[in-house]
């Protein structure tokens, strides 16, 4: 499997199915058996990274980022702490007045700035969860990893979220969705990857991968399929 640099794409399948375990793979969480032989990954064409730069590259959001960064720390400081791979600012840490601006920015973009004095385990889940890839974007990645990003958001904040994932996505920023949620792939997410059991069930674009045949035998379900407005629905 391959995801070429620019490409939106999502990576879709029933629990225990190997999303999180690519998406560790991809940010060195976890590393691939050297005893299985073609067993690799490698990352913008390197298999072997300094995991200091390789976060520099690649933003990601996930919950055991979460976890980590729903604390006392101020919203703005947490994303500022993005720039060193930290969880708050610590004081060997240096903060420019460029980091400072650029993390005004982007909690602007995703719409928080007015939280940046808070801290963030006073935010609501889906504030907080922006907070969190506001700092996952605030280094300028060339990639955003979001892993099942509308975990435990209600109706209202999955929506917004998605609309903030679409102001991303044509901001130039690669992202690869891992989700089972099928209505979280947005419309700018032109290819799909299924997983089922730790394997590849289907790769290409979304129009041809999501079908009704195809999902039924994903989850091992009878499943109608509609779309509406580029998002699609089963059930």
């Amino acid at each position: 499997m391959e995801i070429p640099l620019g490409q939106h794409v999502a990576l879709l399948g029933p629990n225990g199915c190997g999303k999180s375990t690519i998406i560790k793979s991809i940010h060195r969480e976890l590393y691939p058996d050297p005893r299985v032989a073609g067993s690799y990954i490698s990352v913008f064409g390197e298999r072997i990274w300094n995991i200091f730069e390789l976060r520099s590259l690649v933003g990601i959001v996930s919950q055991d980022w979460m976890n980590m960064c729903t604390c006392a720390f101020p919203a703005q400081e947490i994303v500022i702490s993005g720039f060193h791979g930290s969880v708050g600012i610590w004081p060997y840490h240096p903060v420019t007045p460029a980091m400072e601006e650029k993390a005004r920015d982007v909690m602007a973009l995703l719409e928080v700035d007015h939280l940046a004095d808070r801290p963030t385990n006073e935010l609501s889940t889906g504030e907080a969860r922006r907070v969190l890839i506001a700092r996952a974007l605030v280094h300028g990645p060339k990639a955003l990893i979001l892993d099942e990003p509308t975990n435990s958001l209600d109706l209202r904040a999955m929506r917004h979220l998605r609309e903030i994932l679409r102001k991303i996505a044509a901001s130039g920023v690669s992202i690869i969705l891992v989700t089972h949620h099928l209505q979280d792939i947005i419309p700018e997410i032109e290819r799909v990857i299924l997983l089922k059991s730790g394997r590849v069930f289907a790769d290409g674009e979304k129009a041809g991968v999501l079908t009704a045949a195809n999902l039924g035998g994903l989850f091992d379900e009878p499943v109608a399929l509609d779309v509406k407005d580029g998002y699609y629905h089963a059930w």
